[in-house]
């Protein structure tokens, strides 16, 4: 069964309302449906825009003002240089597959936690994370020769002018 995207309009007075179960819904809801996996899209009710990035951005900014935020001051900093930056395309790509790698290394970890629960945890812990420090070696050097590569532009089997407007 393909599951379908759930439209979710915002209208100008800042409210949200859910179409699928026709009615109005709360920021902290709109959270809930990112953490059941449910595919949404935010659109503006008049404009139809596609708001879903700047509200799941909204989400992420009221969860670091409480609580404990996990983007330090240094890390946006060094997000926010990146923009009109020559690697600025790589920069999303590098975030996304950084944090696929997290999530494929926890997932990971629990399966192994619940398979080898007589081995000690600092053992396993220990072999864990040499195997990840090994595949993020590797995606790490991955990056480089991308943005190397991006770099010195294309080669001459390339033919034509090679770059992109950006």
């Amino acid at each position: 069964m393909a599951q379908t995207t759930r439209i979710i309009k915002k209208y100008p007075n800042r409210r949200l309302y859910d179409t699928e179960i026709s009615s109005y819904i709360t920021l902290e809801e709109v959270r809930q449906l990112v953490l059941d996996g449910e595919s949404f899209e935010v659109r503006d009710a008049k404009s139809g825009e596609d708001l879903t990035r700047s509200v799941l951005l909204q989400i992420i900014s009221e969860h670091e003002e409480k609580g404990q935020p996990m983007l330090s001051p240094q890390l946006l900093s060094q997000i926010i240089r990146f923009y009109g930056d020559s690697l600025q395309g790589f920069m999303g790509p590098y975030l996304e597959r950084s944090l696929q790698v997290f999530l494929d290394q926890q997932q990971q970890f629990r399966s192994q936690l619940n398979s080898l629960m007589g081995q000690t945890p600092w053992a396993m812990l220990n072999d864990l994370t040499e195997r990840n420090l090994d595949m993020w070696k590797s995606m790490q050097r991955g990056f480089l020769d991308a943005a190397t590569q991006a770099q010195q532009g294309p080669g001459p089997a390339a033919g034509g002018k090679g770059g992109r407007k950006g």
